[in-house]
């Protein structure tokens, strides 16, 4: 998810495939949106990060589009293939380490990507990923990286750790008083652990707060949603600090506000609208969602949507499962 940094990687990539020739047309935002993503990725199931024209697995990218579209419901053709690339055992050792690395972010988001499609995650990729995650909790109740590299854990690694675990029945009580307890005093929660000053930041509150409401911390959860609230700029955007809104960070308020605060979930589905590229725009790039205000850029613009996603559909994380439409959707145009 924007700034699902977990500083493994996680972001960008573009590739392009041929749109089915029976895609199926729809009114619905979403939708357009999750079958735009869907017709991105390089042979239908995966997206690649271009770094000087040499190109890398974008195994992270590639997991915010499996929820993407099992938020949305459609693109599950895409999805399928996707899962089956990240199982590729040199794909998802790359990801989560091998050896002595072994990265907490990366562990927690893949498995919760296994869950939401059905995916024995004890034996995926070769990789036990329960309980490689699980050997990351530290006695403090945070999940590390283990590795030589530093430790790039941080708020969203440990609520996708709970998101994940909940699932299992087995979110560890220390985990969640771990999160519960970075919170900021003005109600929000900061991006990284235990830092001089704690910043809440728009991202990772809107995350935590719905860990949090999984695992049955709802006093902290309401707090992290009132301080949301009071981020909200008047177009209805959320952005980082006094930066301009953006489709990422907005899209995932959107996600934590839904069914909480629907006043200031409107709002900003309204704002993730007005990003989205329609029937005047081209016919390629209808459904995208761009970044910002500044309009539609090829290489922030497969994030953006996914991210968006989220917000439009009104599906929390916990709730995610794959076994939707299997068609990635065209937006419908006279």
């Amino acid at each position: 998810m924007r700034r699902l940094v977990f500083a493994v990687a996680m972001l960008c990539g573009l590739g392009l495939v041929a749109a089915p020739a029976a895609a199926a047309a729809t009114h619905n935002k979403a939708d357009a949106a999750a079958g735009w993503l869907a017709r991105q990725m390089t042979d239908g199931e995966r997206f690649e990060a271009d770094f000087g024209g040499q190109k890398f697995p974008d195994q992270g990218l590639t997991i915010d589009a499996i929820f993407a579209f099992a938020a949305a419901g459609v693109s599950d053709t895409n999805a399928g293939k996707a899962i089956v690339w990240l199982a590729k055992p040199e794909i998802t050792t790359a990801y989560v380490g091998g050896g002595t690395e072994a990265y907490a972010g990366a562990h927690a988001k893949l498995l919760l990507a296994a869950q939401i499609r059905g995916k024995d995650s004890a034996s995926f990729g070769g990789v036990d990923l329960k309980a490689g995650l699980l050997s990351l909790l530290t006695p403090s109740g945070r999940f590390s990286d283990r590795s030589e590299y530093g430790d790039y854990s941080n708020a969203l690694s440990q609520s996708l750790a709970l998101l994940a675990l909940d699932r299992t029945g087995e979110a560890p009580a220390q985990a969640v008083a771990f999160l519960s307890g970075s919170q900021c005093p003005d109600g929000g929660f900061p991006l990284n652990f235990g830092e001089a000053t704690c910043t809440s930041d728009v991202d990772a509150t809107a995350t935590v707060v719905q860990a949090l409401r999984a695992t049955g911390d709802a006093v902290n959860a309401g707090e992290g949603t009132s301080w949301l609230v009071s981020r909200q700029h008047p177009n209805g955007g959320f952005g980082f600090g006094t930066d301009a809104p953006n489709a990422n960070s907005t899209g995932l308020a959107a996600q934590a506000l839904a069914g909480h605060r629907p006043a200031a979930a409107v709002k900003a589905r309204e704002f993730l609208r007005s990003l989205q590229t329609g029937c005047t725009g081209a016919e390629p790039d209808r459904g995208a969602i761009a970044y910002d205000a500044t309009g539609l850029n090829p290489s922030t613009a497969p994030r953006a949507t996914a991210q968006a996603i989220l917000g439009l559909a009104r599906v929390p994380l916990s709730d995610l499962h794959g076994g939707g439409r299997p068609q990635a959707p065209v937006l419908a145009c006279a």
